[in-house]
C-alpha cells in the first residue's frame, strides 16, 4: 500500500499510514519551516520530499501510489479566517492538487483523501463542499465524507473533515438509497453532514458504514511534562495575576473553584478577543483546546495548573504538543513557536491510523478487486 502527501506539513499523516501498512513514495510542501521538522522525523526526505509550491510540481514526478492525501490549507475556511474560501489566497491550494490528479490520467491513484476543517462543509453555504466534492467526481472519483474527533484517541478537542474518493467506473450512488434523511446520521455523520448528503443527490456518493470511535478515556495530565517549579518555563506570579484578571466573572470562578481545590487540577487557556477586549478563556474538563498555530501569540495554548490554594501558569510545551497528536517521539530540534506552528497546523496521527484500518485499507481491497473483476470478468 503506497501512498504521496501533498501539503505534508511536518509528516504526521505519514506516521499515522505507516503505522498501519502504507509507505510513502512522494511528499510535497512549500514550507521550509516544516519541511526541516519533516527530515528530523524522517531521514528519507531527501529521496522523496518536493519543497516547492504544488502550482509548481509536475504530475510526471509523481510515482504511481495507491493513495494520494491532501491536508490542504485551512486558513480561508476557518472562523480565525477571512472566511473567503476556496477562492481564498491559501485554501485555493486545493485546484491545483485536483489539477494534478487530473494530469496523471490512468495513473490516478484508486484513493484520495481530503483533511480540512468542519467549516469546509459550511463554507459559503456549502457551495465550497460541493464544488470540491464534484470536482473528484469529474475525475472519476465516488465520494464519501465524515467528521472524526481527535479526542477519541488524545486529550485535545480537534475535530476534522475527512473526505475519501475512491475511483471507479461504476456510478456509486446516484439516488438516495432511503427516505429518510436518518439514515446518513451517525457519530461520524452528523447531522449538518446528513443533511448535505441528502441535499446533494447529485453528488456522485459511495458511502461506507463505520464503526464507533473508540471511547474517551485521555485526560490533559496523561500528555504533560513533569518540570520543576524553578523551571524557565513557568510564569511568574504577576504574570499569572495577569492572566486570571483576563478573565470574564464566569472563568475566574471555575479558575477559584480549581485553586481551592485539596488535589491539583489542570485546565487550558486560549486568550480570544471579546467585544475589542483580550480575555483568557479556561477549559477545565481535563481536554485541551484546539492546537493551532501561533500567529500573533493568541493560538498559543495556555497550562492552568491549581490546587491547595495555589496556581500556576505556563505554554504547553513542544513535547506536550507532540503527544497531543499522538506524536509522542517527535525529535523537536527547532525553536519553541516554529514546533507550535508545525504541530498546531498537523494532522493527528491516531486518527489517521484509525482512518487507515477502518477505511482505506478495506476500501483499497475493494476497489483493487472490483478493478479486476471489470479487467478480466
Amino acid at each position: 500500500m503506497t501512498f504521496a502527501e501533498f501539503f505534508a506539513g511536518i509528516g504526521l499523516v505519514r506516521l499515522g499510514l505507516e503505522r498501519s501498512g502504507w509507505k510513502c513514495l512522494f511528499a510535497n510542501d512549500i514550507d521550509p519551516a516544516k519541511f526541516q521538522m519533516y527530515k528530523a522525523q524522517f531521514p528519507d526526505a531527501a529521496k522523496h520530499f518536493v519543497l516547492d509550491d504544488i502550482r509548481n510540481v509536475d504530475a510526471r514526478s509523481i510515482p504511481y501510489v495507491d493513495l494520494a492525501t491532501a491536508s490542504f490549507p485551512c486558513t480561508d475556511l476557518s472562523l480565525a479566517g477571512s472566511r473567503a474560501g476556496l477562492k481564498g489566497e491559501q485554501s485555493s491550494a486545493l485546484w491545483p492538487f485536483l489539477e494534478l490528479l487530473r494530469n496523471l490520467h490512468v495513473a490516478r491513484p484508486k484513493l484520495v483523501m481530503l483533511e480540512n476543517v468542519t467549516g469546509f462543509l459550511t463554507s459559503h453555504g456549502g457551495r465550497d463542499f460541493k464544488s470540491a466534492l464534484l470536482g473528484l467526481n469529474r475525475l472519476g472519483y465516488a465520494v464519501d465524507a465524515f467528521v472524526l474527533d481527535a479526542v477519541h484517541f488524545v486529550p485535545q478537542s480537534r475535530q476534522r473533515l475527512f473526505v475519501i474518493g475512491k475511483y471507479r467506473r461504476r456510478d456509486g450512488l446516484k439516488e438516495r438509497p432511503c427516505r429518510t434523511l436518518k439514515f446518513f446520521e451517525s457519530t461520524l455523520r452528523p447531522p449538518a453532514l446528513a443533511e448535505f448528503i441528502w441535499a446533494n443527490a447529485d453528488v456522485r456518493w459511495d458511502l461506507r458504514a463505520l464503526p464507533e470511535p473508540p471511547a474517551i478515556s485521555h485526560h490533559l495530565s496523561d500528555v504533560l511534562e513533569t518540570l520543576p517549579e524553578e523551571a524557565p518555563e513557568w510564569w511568574s506570579p504577576a504574570r499569572t495575576e495577569y492572566l486570571l484578571n483576563q478573565m470574564s466573572d464566569r472563568h475566574r470562578a471555575a479558575a477559584a473553584k480549581m485553586i481551592c481545590g485539596k488535589q491539583i487540577s489542570y485546565g487550558t487557556v486560549f486568550r480570544r478577543v471579546r467585544n475589542g477586549k483580550s480575555m483568557a478563556e479556561l477549559r477545565t474538563d481535563g481536554i485541551a483546546g484546539c492546537l493551532r498555530t501561533p500567529k500573533g501569540g493568541s493560538g498559543r495554548q495556555i497550562l492552568f495548573v491549581a490546587g491547595n490554594g495555589q496556581c500556576r501558569a505556563r505554554l504547553l510545551t513542544p513535547r506536550e504538543c507532540a503527544r497531543l497528536m499522538g506524536a509522542d517521539d517527535f525529535p523537536i530540534t527547532v525553536p519553541l513557536n516554529q514546533a507550535l506552528f508545525g504541530f498546531g497546523d498537523a494532522v493527528c496521527t491516531h486518527a489517521i491510523d484509525w482512518i487507515a484500518r477502518n477505511y482505506l485499507n478495506p476500501t483499497l481491497r475493494e476497489v483493487s478487486t472490483a478493478e479486476q473483476t471489470l479487467n478480466y470478468g
